[in-house]
């Protein structure tokens, strides 16, 4: 039996990059999944390529959906159950760079939009599916957070921001169905050669700063993480193998996931791959107040 076989899972951001690479490893999985994006033209594309390796009732479904548009977003929920009669998995994939230059000199319109594809695109959507999986007492979650969450990115403020408060909300929420069977987690995917890469080659050093652009040019000319890392974690957390395991954020590239059965004393009771503030003791300090 496959990994995910018998499963119903949606992703968002679905027509291209690591939300292409995920739905066909989901299909490959033995999953029947539902992608929505903003273009329809691009979904049609991976469901073209994707149609031919389909089991016998198994089902790739395309939905035209904005995620930072609640109506859309009920929409697309409402529709995977009624086609497919259940939903096991969410992966909120979907997300932009948003504009990218010093806070005060970017569009505003443009920055919130940010911040709305990429924080309230995922909130609501994971809000949309909360009702059916605790009504059928399972169920999971995988937001797409990222390099923006753990560290500071001078020009791209929209995306470092809502990618930071993704992780506290994938925290905070699994914190919330504790006990209700739905494990929710946060990915950092690794860098990833897509389009949105090469929008941050073509703004340039000027807008993201030398040294990130050097660093994100070096990566990438090395060709960047492959899209099967990120999207092999993706199929283990939509898995029975990753039942337990929540309120995390995993590094795709780094972090051995799939030992963490044998640590669930140890991920539940710690703090470990969460956001925390770092203190002068934490640097072998002696000055500072503890916690």
């Amino acid at each position: 039996m496959k990994q995910l076989e018998g499963l119903v899972a949606i992703v968002t951001g679905g027509g291209h990059g690591l939300g292409a690479a995920i739905a066909e490893h989901y299909v490959a999985a033995g999953a029947s999944v539902v992608i929505c994006g903003r273009t329809l033209a691009s979904l049609e594309a991976v469901r073209a390529k994707l149609q031919p390796s389909l089991a016998a009732g198994q089902r790739l479904e395309v939905m035209a959906a904005d995620v930072a548009v609640p109506a859309q977003v009920d929409a697309l929920v409402a529709g995977t159950l009624e086609r497919l009669g259940r939903v096991d998995v969410l992966v909120n994939n979907a997300g932009i760079y948003g504009p990218m230059g010093r806070i005060d000199e970017v569009d505003w319109k443009e920055w919130a939009d940010a911040i709305s594809i990429n924080l309230m695109g995922t909130v609501y959507p994971s809000r949309a599916v909360l009702p059916h999986f605790i009504a059928r007492g399972r169920g999971k979650i995988i937001n797409i957070s990222g390099g923006g969450a753990t560290n500071p990115l001078p020009g791209i403020s929209a995306y470092a921001a809502a990618k930071a408060a993704v992780v506290r909300f994938t925290e905070t929420m699994a914190l919330e169905v504790k006990g209700r069977g739905i494990d929710i987690n946060a990915i950092a995917p690794g860098l990833l050669a897509t389009r949105m890469t090469d929008q941050l080659l073509s703004a340039g050093p000027a807008k993201v700063g030398q040294a990130f652009y050097e660093r994100i040019s070096n990566t990438i000319k090395g060709g960047g993480t492959p899209l099967e890392v990120p999207a092999k974690l993706c199929v283990w957390l939509a898995s029975a193998a990753s039942d337990g395991v929540t309120g995390k954020l995993i590094a795709a590239v780094w972090d051995p996931y799939e030992s963490f059965p044998q640590h669930l004393n140890e991920l539940n009771g710690t703090d470990i791959y969460t956001l925390r503030r770092v203190v002068p003791k934490d640097r072998g300090m002696g000055w500072g107040n503890d916690p």
